[in-house]
């Protein structure tokens, strides 16, 4: 190594520092230089924190623990306890806030995988002290708050991914690229499900009371959500049901479900959608649910012509019918249990299960089609090749930087579409297909005075043999209703 090398290389870690808000990307020595070693340097290194690190977070940290685990923020320091000890020398916290102010020189990257509805200003505040980001799906709680983290990440020139997996695997590229070749031709519908929940949904809030355990910060952990008293149905991990910090089965599973079909089909923004489910109610998600999505005609890719789709969503245990021409005994995604989608295509019907996996086309199971390598592979993709390039995307400069494959400016619109599944869901009251103007995030068909009635509470008891029904609705305002689904109200110390 000549001497102008190694400068650079001591030096790295005294750059990174300076960039600060900056941000736009950061040089370092290429691996190579070092060849021989048999190792990674310390200084090549990331110093990397994270931000709610009890679930999947341990996990994306793992994945990403030959880089520099420096700190974890997490409100629930008994959930996180195990993570804490993964990284016993990583400073720890239950504010992120005092996190990022006090180690701002530390850290490169953030890892979040908080609940949904801190996603936003978790990243927003990473990203604004000029660090790369690889945050949980879905993005976003809200249509808003997703489209305000791409213009971020188009804003700072930081390095982002979103942590749907799926999107980087073989299968996924398989999928793209047997539909561009034109394999089975022209498709004009999709079906997807999940079979989640997995959680309890339909859920009225508690009434009892109970005491915050000593080990959680609850002021932190409702965030920029509405204040309600402490109950332990909300966390850990059963506040995907709550509408205020969840986005429901729709949410979880459908950045993972849906991605092929959004990135196979280029699908951009719908200009409509609507939806059916299990009742309602003003604080969880339904039981089980159907949103149809509404695409209009895109762009030619490949070989073939993007027609007008129209895309369906299940969960809750409701399921697309079988395809024509599926073997006797079999339903798609049996390969993965948990869901899937099936393109219709003029030509054939193509089926893959959760993440893409194990693609095939009805009737050529024992002969597929070969692939174009037309997009970039990712080497083990599902077993930390999605973090590890992230890492790699993070330490290149922003001028020649290789984009991640789930990068903000492609989840934040695919994040946009999932999320305004919900608003179908939440205002179905009004009985009609809603039109959908995606550039300004608003629903055109509500009138100034419509409302919606929604379940506020509902009971059932049999006295004397009789069933007795008490079902009590909450109105409001329908215009309103929509416009805060896709804006939400922030609580008070909490700011876009």
């Amino acid at each position: 190594m000549d001497d102008s090398n190694k400068d650079n290389h001591l030096n790295r870690r005294k750059f990174l520092r300076n960039m600060g808000l900056a941000a736009a990307g950061i040089t370092i020595v290429p691996s190579n230089v070092i060849a021989g070693l048999g190792h990674t340097a310390p200084s090549d290194k990331l110093n990397i924190a994270g931000i709610g690190v009890g679930g999947m977070g341990r996990t994306n940290l793992r994945h990403m623990k030959s880089q520099n685990i420096v700190a974890l923020a997490d409100v629930d320091w008994k959930y996180a306890d195990k993570t804490f000890k993964d990284y016993p020398k990583a400073k720890k916290y239950k504010d992120y806030r005092k996190m990022l102010e006090e180690m701002d020189k530390d850290i490169d990257a953030v890892m979040i995988s908080t609940p949904d509805h801190t996603h936003y200003v978790s990243a927003k505040d990473s990203m604004n002290a000029g660090k790369h980001i690889y945050l949980q799906k879905p993005l976003t709680h809200s249509v808003y708050e997703s489209r305000k983290l791409r213009e971020l990440a188009d804003k700072t020139g930081v390095a982002t991914q979103m942590g749907n997996q799926g999107n980087s695997s073989d299968d996924m590229r398989k999928v793209c690229e047997w539909i561009w070749n034109g394999e089975i031709g022209e498709v004009t519908k999709v079906d997807a499900w999940t079979d989640r929940p997995i959680w309890p949904q339909g859920l009225e809030r508690p009434k009892e009371e109970m005491n915050v355990p000593s080990t959680l910060d609850w002021d932190l952990f409702l965030g920029p959500a509405a204040e309600r008293p402490y109950h332990e149905a909300y966390t850990p991990w059963n506040w995907r049901a709550w509408w205020d910090f969840g986005t429901g089965a729709l949410g979880d599973m459908a950045c993972h479900i849906m991605d092929p079909v959004y990135k196979a089909l280029e699908l951009g923004y719908p200009y409509a959608f609507q939806a059916s489910s299990t009742q309602v109610n003003t604080e969880s998600a339904p039981v089980a649910e159907k949103v149809t999505y509404y695409f209009g005609e895109r762009p030619k890719k490949g070989k073939i012509n993007m027609p007008a789709v129209e895309f369906t969503w299940y969960d809750g245990g409701l399921k697309p019918d079988r395809p024509e021409g599926l073997k006797e005994g079999m339903y798609p995604g049996d390969q993965m249990g948990w869901g899937g989608a099936i393109f219709y295509g003029t030509k054939g019907t193509l089926i893959c299960g959760t993440y893409a996996m194990e693609p095939f086309i009805i009737g050529r199971e024992d002969n597929p089609p070969p692939v174009t390598n037309e997009l970039r592979r990712i080497p083990n993709a599902m077993e930390g090749g999605h973090e590890m390039d992230f890492v790699r995307a993070a330490k290149e400069d922003k001028k020649s930087r290789v984009e991640c494959s789930s990068n903000f400016a492609y989840a934040g619109p695919l994040n946009e579409v999932v999320v305004s599944g919900n608003l179908a869901v939440r205002l179905q009251d009004l009985r009609r297909k809603l039109d959908w103007d995606a550039e300004n995030m608003k629903i055109t068909n509500i009138g100034d005075d419509e409302e919606i009635r929604v379940v506020s509470t509902d009971s059932f008891t049999v006295v004397d043999g009789n069933p007795r029904f008490d079902t009590k609705y909450q109105t409001i305002n329908a215009k309103k209703a929509a416009e805060d689904y896709i804006k939400r109200p922030y609580r008070k110390g909490w700011n876009y």
